[in-house]
C-alpha cells in the first residue's frame, strides 16, 4: 500500500501528536456559551467543525451560568447571567497544543456571549489576555480585537449553527479572553508588532502542526520520498495551509506532491539537492520569504527577522524614491512594507520572490532542479512571483 503524501502523510511520518489553534479553542468556547445563552445547557464535549471539514471535540474546563434573572427576551435562556451589557454565558477550554513547543499550550481560552443589537450579527471584543490591533500592517484594521479573519469565520459559522439548531437570531456579541495572556504574549512578538494587551487568537486550519523539531524535519524528507517515489516531478514546499491553497490554485498540483515546509525552507532544500525533482515552487507569506531572501534558511521568528533596511534597499532598486524607501524601512511589519510599494507601483514583492528564487538555487547549486516562487499576503492573494530558473 503506497504511503501518504502532503500534510496529513507528513505529520503521520514524524510520530508526533498534533493540536488545537487558539482559534478552534475560541470557536469550541463560543458555541458552548451560545448554546447555554439559548438553552440553558453547556454541551460538554462541545464538537465544531474546522476548516477543512474536520469535527473534533473539545471538553469544557470552565462555564458559568447565573441563576434565573426573570423574563428572557426572545431566543436567551432566562438562566443566562446577567453582566453590565445583560444576560451572558461563559466557558472555556484549555489549549492543547500536542508535541509543539507553543507557549499558549494549557491556556485557558474562554468565550463570553451576550445578545448583540438586531441585525448586528457577531461582534468581536477583546477581554483579559487578547491584544488589540494598534499599528497597521496587520491583517485587521487598528483598534481591532487580535481575532484574526479565520478565527472569526469559524465563530460566526459556529454561531450560525447553535442559532439555526435552537431558534436564536445570531446577532450577539462575543468576547474573547485568555487567562494570564498578557503576561504569556510578553513571549510573543505582539508588543513589538503593535498587539497590546495580550495575546492574537490565531490559526488558518484550526490544527496546530508541531513544527519546531527534528521530527518535523524528517518528515518534510519523507515528503520528499513519497513524491518521488509517486514519480511526481513538481513538488511545492509551503509555509502554510494558505501557501499550500495558492499553490494548488496556480499548479494544479496534487496531495502528495505538497510539502509542509512549515519555517524549514532549508531542511527542504539541502534534501532535493541530494534527491532532486525537477521543479520546485516556494509558496509563503510575504515576511517569511523576505527571510528566505536576504539568505535565511530557517525562517521562524525566533531564529531570524524581517531586515526591513533591506526590503527598503530592494524598493529603491525597484523605482521607489527616498520618501517610499523610508517608510518601508520604518513599517511595522512586512505586510505593510508590500502594501505601501503596491500602492506606488513598486514591484517589492516580485523583487523578494526573485531574491528568494536566488537563495535556493544557491543551496541546490549544481543539483537539477527548477525553482519558482510565490508570495503571498495573509487573505492568500499573490504580491510576488518569480518564475522558475534552471539550476
Amino acid at each position: 500500500m503506497a504511503e501518504p503524501g502532503g500534510r496529513a502523510g507528513q505529520l503521520k511520518s514524524s510520530g508526533l501528536r498534533h493540536g488545537w489553534t487558539t482559534g478552534a479553542c475560541a470557536t469550541a468556547a463560543a458555541k458552548a456559551a451560545y448554546t447555554a445563552l439559548l438553552t440553558g445547557e453547556f454541551p460538554d464535549p462541545v464538537t465544531i467543525t474546522l476548516p477543512k471539514g474536520q469535527q473534533p471535540a473539545f471538553a469544557l474546563a470552565a462555564e458559568e451560568l447565573g441563576p434565573a434573572s426573570g423574563s428572557a427576551a426572545p431566543g436567551r435562556h432566562p438562566g443566562a447571567q446577567d453582566g453590565p451589557d445583560g444576560p451572558s454565558a461563559m466557558a472555556g477550554v484549555v489549549k492543547d497544543a500536542g508535541d509543539d513547543p507553543d507557549v499558549t499550550h494549557g491556556a485557558l481560552i474562554r468565550a463570553t456571549v451576550r445578545a448583540g443589537e438586531p441585525g448586528a450579527g457577531v461582534v468581536f471584543r477583546a477581554g483579559p489576555g487578547v491584544g488589540t490591533v494598534t499599528k497597521a500592517g496587520l491583517p485587521l484594521p487598528v483598534g481591532e480585537p487580535a481575532i484574526n479573519p479565520v478565527p472569526r469565520q469559524m465563530i460566526r459559522d459556529a454561531v450560525a449553527e447553535v442559532a439555526a439548531e435552537h431558534g436564536g437570531t445570531g446577532d450577539v456579541v462575543v468576547e474573547v479572553s485568555v487567562d494570564h495572556g498578557e503576561e504569556i504574549a510578553r513571549s510573543t512578538w505582539n508588543p513589538r508588532l503593535g498587539i497590546l494587551g495580550g495575546l492574537s487568537i490565531l490559526g488558518t486550519t484550526g490544527i496546530v502542526v508541531p513544527y519546531s523539531c527534528s521530527a518535523w524535519i524528517d518528515s518534510i524528507r519523507r515528503g520528499v520520498d513519497v513524491a518521488r517515489a509517486a514519480g511526481r516531478t513538481h513538488v511545492a514546499g509551503c509555509t502554510g495551509s494558505t501557501s499550500e491553497k495558492v499553490a494548488v490554485a496556480v499548479h494544479g498540483l496534487p496531495e502528495d506532491a505538497l510539502l509542509d515546509m512549515g519555517d524549514f525552507a532549508g531542511a527542504v532544500l539541502k534534501y532535493l539537492k541530494r534527491h532532486p525533482v525537477p521543479r520546485l515552487t516556494i509558496a509563503g507569506g510575504f515576511a517569511k520569504l523576505s527571510k528566505l531572501a536576504v539568505g535565511h534558511l530557517d525562517l521562524h521568528s525566533a531564529r531570524s527577522q524581517v531586515d526591513k533596511g533591506y526590503l527598503a534597499d530592494l524598493a529603491r532598486r525597484g523605482g521607489a524614491d527616498e520618501a517610499l524607501a523610508a517608510a518601508v524601512a520604518a513599517a511595522n511589519t512586512g505586510l505593510e512594507a508590500v502594501q505601501l510599494c503596491r500602492a506606488a507601483g513598486v514591484p517589492l514583492g516580485d523583487l523578494v520572490a526573485e531574491a528568494a528564487r536566488a537563495t535556493a538555487l544557491g543551496v541546490l547549486v549544481g543539483s537539477p532542479v527548477a525553482v519558482d516562487v510565490i508570495c503571498i499576503d495573509r487573505a492568500g492573494t499573490i504580491v510576488g512571483r518569480a518564475e522558475p530558473l534552471g539550476p
